[in-house]
């Protein structure tokens, strides 16, 4: 099905069972510990061994030797991969260093070896006993150090420098500057659940039951990684404990789970121990941030400016810290640029909203400031620089977006100027009922005024912002004489309700109720889905179901309905036209906090939180609202809890496991009782 106009009427309009607030399908699964996660399915393949995997001890250098005797006559131990046994090696194009290192190594706790024995614990104790020699070399581990020698860069396709207008001249006149650095630190995915893997041969073909968040990525970039054809590769993600982008690429724990059952010559499972992950999985990179704005008296911008440089890996990419800038607030010069330096950490990718969470965070910190050396509550001094441009039609031709789609005006010739204006944009509306229902007319703008006891109380705001993200999406539905719908796609569910708001719009489209759906998702043997990730998961994976279920209404307006035994099939996808290069699609929030800081020893505890989000139809409230409040959580999180400290001696992160429940945050978290609260823009058609 091609998606090429803006919607009209159609099935879904009826919202009988998609925007209901249908409870999670999976959710008597989770709660009583029957959810088949990875590691726990010991009923896929009768005898597993287990895998333990040995990590590189330093950050950069050469292996120059590597004695596994002693590990290969521990109790139990079946075989031990290495570099030297385990074959030739590709790296896929989604990685940035090699998943099994040796003889050079690229980054701490870089796998070089796996130990598979029958029990766990016979692999953990063996694998230490396998005795690496090392020639360490010299690396650059802080991104302060290297950030003279950074490079621009691009950001996932999109050109990494804009320019509008003259932004140094248009800065240097204004009557009222800002010219602030701020820097944001390392941080780790660190999920509930670890990746994991069990991986199978059968002759030459494959099958590997892991925790990933992208089934067609996963089985070509192993393909690849192996050297074998895909048509050989199998790979079931049935459940993912959360991934927050970890795992949106191969990792090490299905390259060496495969490895080691090919060696074992039966099925192995691996998992990474936590104190491995932030240092062998991909972590979000440290930002050095410059913001610059320039404003008349009155409060309107005339310049702004934002520089990010990030590190990475070579061959890396850097953190998209500047992206939203080009599309939040008005100004008419504008320029924003990404810069990438080469750090030897480990790799440096996606990390929950990749470039918006620190980049949104530095320019909302600018905003405030600004707008206290202006005078302004920080609500109006971002009202006063929206820009509410919405098209009643779209433009007769699809225009090339650029780094200013903000700067058009109504009354505009479209020649002139071929900025693609928003499909709709609500940021107006979700501050002004923020502000009403948080009480934003009782905060006091001057610092310390506030007491509650010893503790200083604050209130704050700041705009969210995010691009929407399309991608093709294809689903397989049926249907049996018994009325059971049946979908099959390799989406992913990663802890967001997938097969929850699939089987609503199944049933919405069927015109049966949710308990008579039955959704497969997971498996690179159904039709290839749009996966989880980026916040493209829940539209474009519904969208697909959409599709393929039109072509099975069609299909029983053709047959009068089920025949026999045999249920009815049909299979399509959802591809897209260039709607996206007519509109610029986002979508916009306001978030409010009331904050807690002891006077005497820092302590923070968030008092109150409040999210107002305008992101198009919710097809379940329930489901959205447990996402928003989790993404507050996790917001929390990342400025209060999150930093991986960086031993810039050695080139490791430091902090690898979760918090002590000693420290303050977590005792805070666990004594006070906190409030949040959801609100919802409606949603208006383009």
């Amino acid at each position: 099905m091609k998606f090429d106009q803006p919607a009209t009427q159609n099935p879904i309009d009826q919202l009988k069972v998609v925007g209901q607030p249908v409870d999670r399908i999976d959710g008597p699964l989770k709660t009583t510990g029957t959810a088949p996660y990875t590691y726990d399915r010991h009923d896929v393949v009768a005898n597993q061994a287990y895998g333990y995997i040995v990590p590189a001890a330093i950050a950069k250098g050469r292996i120059t030797s590597m004695d596994v005797a002693a590990a290969q006559a521990g109790p139990g131990v079946v075989t031990v991969v290495t570099y030297q046994n385990a074959g030739k090696l590709a790296k896929g194009n989604m990685n940035t260093a090699l998943l099994l290192g040796g003889p050079e190594i690229q980054h701490y706790h870089q796998a070089i070896a796996l130990v598979v024995a029958e029990t766990f614990e016979q692999a953990r104790d063996a694998a230490h006993l396998v005795r690496v020699q090392y020639a360490p070399g010299k690396g650059n581990f802080a991104l302060a150090d290297a950030k003279g020698t950074a490079k621009p860069a691009d950001s996932n396709g999109a050109p990494g420098a804009s320019s509008v207008g003259d932004f140094e001249g248009a800065f240097a006149a204004a009557p009222v500057k800002l010219d602030e650095t701020y820097s944001t630190a390392h941080e780790s995915h660190s999920m509930m659940e670890p990746h994991a893997s069990i991986a199978s041969w059968n002759g030459d073909e494959l099958t590997v039951w892991t925790s990933n968040q992208m089934v067609a990525w996963a089985r070509g970039e192993l393909a690849k990684t192996l050297g074998i054809p895909k048509e050989k590769v199998r790979v079931v993600s049935q459940y993912v404990g959360g991934g927050f982008g970890a795992k949106l690429f191969l990792r090490a724990d299905v390259v060496m789970a495969a490895l080691g059952a090919r060696a074992a010559r039966r099925p192995v499972k691996v998992t990474l121990e936590r104190a491995l992950i932030p240092n062998n999985t991909v972590h979000r990179s440290a930002t050095i941030q410059r913001v610059r704005i320039g404003a008349t008296p009155d409060g309107k911008i005339a310049a702004i400016g934002h520089e990010s440089w990030s590190g990475d890996l070579p061959h890396g990419k850097p953190e998209g810290a500047v992206m939203q800038t080009r599309s939040l607030y008005a100004g008419a010069n504008r320029m924003t640029a990404l810069r990438l330096a080469v750090l030897d950490l480990p790799e440096a990718n996606a990390m929950r909203a990749p470039g918006e969470a620190p980049g949104l965070a530095v320019l909302e910190i600018a905003m405030d400031e600004m707008a206290e050396k202006l005078g302004m509550d920080p609500i109006e001094f971002r009202i006063a620089n929206d820009t509410r441009f919405v098209p009643d039609k779209p433009p007769k031709k699809a225009k090339p977006a650029s780094s200013d789609p903000q700067s058009k005006k109504p009354e505009a010739d479209e020649k002139e100027n071929p900025n693609p204006p928003f499909s709709q944009r609500q940021l107006v509306e979700c501050m002004r009922v923020g502000a009403k229902r948080f009480g934003w007319d009782k905060r006091n703008p001057k610092p310390r005024q506030v007491r509650d006891g010893r503790w200083l109380v604050g209130i704050g705001m700041a705009a969210a912002f995010r691009d929407n993200l399309l991608t093709k999406s294809a689903a397989r539905v049926s249907l049996d004489k018994r009325g059971i719908v049946t979908v099959e796609t390799d989406m992913t569910d990663i802890g967001t309700g997938s097969y929850t708001i699939i089987a609503q719009t199944a049933a919405e489209m069927m015109g049966v109720p949710v308990e008579k759906v039955v959704v497969r998702l997971g498996d690179s043997t159904f039709p290839v889905s749009c996966g989880s990730g980026g916040q493209w998961g829940g539209n474009n994976s519904a969208a697909g179901v959409y599709a393929a279920c039109v072509k099975l209404r069609e299909a029983l307006a053709r047959n009068g309905g089920v025949v026999g035994d045999r249920p009815l099939v049909a299979e399509d996808f959802i591809e897209y036209g260039d709607l996206d290069k007519k509109f610029q699609q986002s979508t916009f929030g306001a978030h409010f906090v009331e904050v807690g800081v002891d006077s005497a020893t820092g302590e923070t505890r968030i008092r109150r939180m409040l999210a107002v989000c305008a992101c198009g139809r919710i097809l379940n409230p329930k489901t959205a609202r447990s996402q928003v409040i989790g993404a507050m959580v996790m917001g929390a999180g990342a400025a209060l809890m999150e930093e991986l400290a960086v031993d810039t001696r050695h080139g490791y992160f430091v902090t690898t496991t979760w918090p002590c429940t000693k420290c303050p945050c977590m005792r805070t978290s666990r004594t006070r009782r906190w409030s949040s609260s959801t609100r919802w823009i409606p949603f208006r058609r383009p």
